[in-house]
Formats: structure tokens, sequence, C-alpha cells
């Protein structure tokens, strides 16, 4: 079979970016089939790239940026890297236009509004910004069942991700001029915007924190059950993400909620315990097997 040299480079850019930045998801990624790597490689390029367009430069050129990348999208063709192989697992895998279009309008949502007065109103950026990734992946990762019998749980667990990184990056998204904690929730708490801002660590703020860990845990009860829904050779990459990404709101407790300071971490050891038993049971299931037609890494 002859091999698209461009197409192959572009999705190495995908894997670059996502080792690079998205360590926790690279290392789940290790755990998958190759055929299907290529594709979740794709997706997190995607949306990294996507991110990257509205945190660096002004919101003018961000979103004549983001308009482009609607265009290539809707156009079908693209010469960014990251837009290609997006633009191929979309077609691959038969993942919906939709779902890319409601992701960018949660990027555009990043250029004008700063706070969330109410959880629901977070729940309608999180759709975008977090839900659609988690459908993405439900048809790449394959399920037993219809997809849509899967989807409320890829829905969950999105948002569950997306919770989690608020929860670590309140430090970093103030200094961006955002606060994805709503804005009803610190007032239950005792603060406002102007406290949050100080950054102190105080029991108002931990008991925020610890309240907003609840919400954000209930989530991934409530995603779990989907696990044994997908095939066998994904389950064992979004049993290690979740768990990862799971660890880290433990280790928001262990730092004494303190997420101004540094950035909270999931260490090496606890990271290959996690993930290492599931990379032996991810080569034993996958010995000995060949890709379904049609589906041959690019």
């Amino acid at each position: 079979m002859a091999v698209d040299v461009e197409l192959a480079a572009s999705y190495e850019t995908c894997r670059r970016l996502n080792a690079r930045h998205g360590r926790t998801y690279y290392l789940a990624t290790l755990l998958l089939p190759a055929h299907k790597r290529p594709a979740v490689h794709a997706l997190y390029g995607f949306a990294r790239y996507a991110d990257d367009l509205v945190d660096h430069g002004g919101a003018a050129a961000a979103a004549a940026a983001l308009d482009r990348l609607a265009a290539d999208l809707r156009g079908g063709v693209s010469a960014e890297p990251v837009v290609r192989a997006v633009l191929d697992t979309a077609r691959r895998w038969d993942i919906p236009q939709i779902w890319f279009e409601d992701f960018l309008a949660s990027m555009r949502m990043d250029l004008t509004v700063g706070v969330y007065p109410t959880y629901a109103d977070l729940e309608r950026y999180m759709w975008g910004s977090a839900a659609v990734v988690g459908l993405q992946m439900v048809r790449v990762l394959q399920t037993t069942v219809r997809h849509t019998d899967a989807e409320p749980y890829a829905v969950a667990l999105g948002q569950a991700f997306q919770l989690t990184n608020f929860l670590r990056d309140v430090g970093e998204d103030l200094d961006r001029g955002r606060v994805y904690l709503p804005l009803e929730d610190l007032a239950a708490h005792g603060l406002d915007l102007e406290a949050l801002a100080r950054r102190r660590v105080d029991g108002a703020f931990r008991r925020l924190m610890a309240f907003e860990i609840d919400r954000t845990r209930r989530l991934y009860a409530e995603a779990a059950p989907g696990i044994d829904l997908l095939v066998p050779d994904s389950r064992d990459c979004v049993l290690t993400a979740y768990r990862l990404y799971g660890a880290i709101l433990d280790e928001i407790e262990h730092a004494d909620y303190d997420v101004f300071t540094r950035r909270v971490r999931v260490g090496p050891a606890r990271r290959a315990a996690v993930a290492g038993p599931g990379w032996v049971r991810a080569v034993r299931e996958r010995r000995g097997q060949r890709p379904p037609p049609g589906a041959q890494r690019p």
C-alpha cells in the first residue's frame, strides 16, 4: 500500500504535540493498538492547536484564525498539518462535523467570556470544550454496544477531565483573565472574584475546592460504567486516563488545595503503578491481532 508521506508527517506532528503537552493522555494512548493511536493524537493535536490560537495573541487575531480553521474543516482541505490529520481522522472514523463546530464555539467563548455565573453556564461551555471530545473519542475507541448507548458516559468523563484541569489550573487561568469556578459557588463559600484574585489558600478557598472536587468525583463515578462498554483493546487506555486524571484530585488535596504556587502533578511512581498493569494486559490482548480492514495505521 502506498504511503501518503505528507499525511504521515501531519499525524507525527499531532503525536509530538500530544507527547509534549498532554503527558497523561499520551501515556494512556500507548495502551491502544497501533491503528487507533494516530486518530487519538490527531484529536488531541487539533484541540491543542485551537486552544493555542485562543491563548496566544490578541482576541481579533484569534477570532480570525478560528474562522479560517472552521472554513478548512467545512471545506475538507487544509495546509495546516494538524488540521489535515484531523480531517483524515474524521473521515476514517465517521466523526460528525457538528462536534468540531461545537468545539470551536467554546473556543470562541474564551475570547469574550471570563466568568461563569452558574454551573449550568459552565456546562454549556464544557459541552464544546470537553463533552464533544469524549463523543469523538467513542468513535475511535469503539464500543461493544451502539455508540449512542456509550455516549452519556463519554460526556461525563469528558466533563470530569475538564473540571480536573480547571481545578489544577486556577492560578494559570487567573493569569489569562478567566475563572472557571462558577460565581455562585464562590459566593456560597464566602468568596468573590476579588478574593480569588488575592490567591490566598484560606479556609473559604479550601472549602470551595473540596466542594468542586466532590462534584468532579461524582462525574468520574457516573462515567465509570462506560469503560466496560468499550471494545477490549480500548479499555486499558481509558481506565489509565481515568485513574491518572482522578489522581490529580488526590494530589490537590495532598497539596492542601494550594493550586497557586505550583502546578500539581501525579508523580512518576504512581503513573507507572497505574499504567504498568494496563501495558501488560494491552500487549497480551493485541498479540497476534491484526487491525480490521480499512483501519490501517496512516
